[in-house]
């Protein structure tokens, strides 16, 4: 394919070796011929080293959108403990205490979602269902998208959809193709098994997309499946799932084509993975695997909290020298010297990354993580705001939590042009991947905001959540 560059190089490189050229030179006088022979010379170097190796791509988000499930779909966390009641009739006694306990403890509101399929009298997660359920998240998202955006289905060319645990034939990026008509040479991938992290992840494989596909659109969608993939047995260690995970989705659009580095939102920085498998401990603290009765769930193991710490500070070290200051890095190299000096009794330094970011979205995973984070990080309860609201609105939607998080920060009217926004999530692998974006402008209407209707009554106050008893019979009303 002869590019542009090209195209002008062979034109230069053309006219240099014509008669009329050589004649034209050969007149003129040899102290203007050397210096324009050097600046020819230079010319042709520049475009072929432009050729060769082209600058990136400028990235960015046009707008996103997140998924919200009609308030039917809605349960309060005494209520998911009386239906897990009803769904499940093998459950014993003290497994539905453990999760009453667990999910009291959670950070979990009273107006998390649940699948359709859980809220029936019989319920039903079959395979119909749960297709259902991922259509329904998906179809809100991407139409809520595309209508915020006005750009039409047949002009985006990339499409990348994350969903960890439900393999579906056609595929998630297919369904997604053939609903919204998309034109034939459309690139689209399906990512599974990728935990919570998939939804960065996926980003970061869109933007290496798109320094190869010209002035091209890409379509990121991130949700998880609920419903095929509920634990029925009385393991604990996978009990977690059940208790944490709820339905959501979001869709993002990018661009590479520069007339949309305007009226975008965001311009896109730096993606950042990391991946820890080589590690047993963290390869093996999240796995989905059978219990001794042969029912299917998800094991998460007490080295959980230890995988996710490694694989973050991994994450954090390679993040650190592409935003911190020089001030910054410089102390923390001089203490990483001065710790290593015998007889130094230095405390690590912990650099302060509030001087290079204005909003710090990590995955909502868990409380002890987020308690983990913010006491690591030196961060302010501030800081963990939109994170903490986010796991008590909608509970752990798996790897499209960190779009809640930045729809409540410009909810509240906080995103102001030029600020930077780092979005970090963490999942099974063990994986660790960090994303910053740069605000192209100051966002002041949340248009279409799963926040907008309910956002003056946040921040609550987590410290009130009151305990509720576990037996009693479900009702409606629950």
């Amino acid at each position: 394919m002869v590019t542009k560059q090209k195209l002008f190089l062979l034109i230069i490189v053309f006219l240099l070796l014509s008669p009329t050229m050589f004649n034209l030179l050969g007149s003129m006088n040899l102290a203007l011929t050397q210096p324009l022979w050097l600046t020819l010379t230079i010319i042709i170097i520049s475009f072929f080293l432009l050729t060769k190796n082209p600058p990136p791509k400028q990235i960015y988000m046009l707008d996103f959108a997140c998924y919200k499930p009609p308030a039917a779909q809605a349960i309060t966390k005494q209520g998911a403990v009386a239906q897990a009641r009803v769904f499940n009739k093998l459950y014993k006694e003290e497994t539905l205490a453990f999760m009453r306990n667990t999910i009291e403890r959670s950070g979990l509101g009273d107006s998390t979602y649940l699948p359709e399929a859980f809220l029936k009298d019989l319920p039903d997660p079959d395979m119909e269902a749960a297709r259902a359920e991922a259509e329904m998240a998906i179809f809100g998202a991407v139409g809520e998208l595309l209508a915020k955006t006005k750009v039409k289905s047949r002009d985006i060319g990339i499409v990348v959809v994350t969903c960890c645990l439900f393999c579906a034939a056609p595929s998630l990026s297919s369904v997604i193709v053939n609903r919204y008509k998309m034109k034939e040479g459309v690139v689209s991938y399906n990512l599974s098994g990728m935990g919570c992290t998939a939804g960065l992840i996926a980003i970061n494989l869109a933007k290496q997309l798109l320094q190869v596909h010209h002035d091209s659109y890409a379509l990121v969608v991130s949700t998880e499946n609920i419903t095929e993939n509920c634990y029925k047995g009385n393991d604990r260690s996978k009990i977690l799932v059940n208790c944490l995970f709820r339905v959501g989705g979001a869709a993002i659009l990018l661009s590479n084509r520069p007339s949309d580095s305007r009226s975008s939102k965001y311009q896109l920085l730096h993606t950042i993975p990391t991946h820890t498998a080589s590690f047993d401990r963290c390869y093996n603290c999240i796995v989905s695997e059978e219990d001794t009765e042969g029912h299917a769930g998800v094991t998460i193991t007490k080295d959980l909290l230890a995988a996710a710490i490694t694989a973050i500070e991994s994450n954090i070290t390679s993040l650190a020298p592409l935003v911190l200051p020089a001030s910054e890095q410089a102390r923390y190299l001089l203490n990483h010297v001065a710790r290593r000096l015998p007889v130094a009794n230095a405390k690590p330094y912990v650099p302060d990354f509030k001087k290079s970011f204005d909003h710090f979205l990590p995955h909502v995973g868990g409380k002890p993580v987020l308690d983990e984070l913010q006491r690591s990080l030196r961060l302010t309860k501030t800081d963990m705001e939109a994170s903490r609201m986010t796991l008590f609105r909608f509970g752990n939607t798996s790897s499209s939590s960190v779009w809640y998080e930045l729809a409540y920060v410009e909810a509240k009217g906080r995103i102001k042009r030029g600020d930077r926004v780092w979005q970090m999530a963490f999942g099974s692998g063990f994986k660790c991947c960090s994303v910053v974006w740069r605000a192209i402008r100051t966002v002041d209407d949340a248009v279409m905001n799963p926040w907008s209707d309910e956002i003056d009554g946040f921040p609550v106050d987590l410290n009130n959540n009151a305990p509720f008893p576990y037996f009693f019979e479900p009702s409606k009303s629950t």
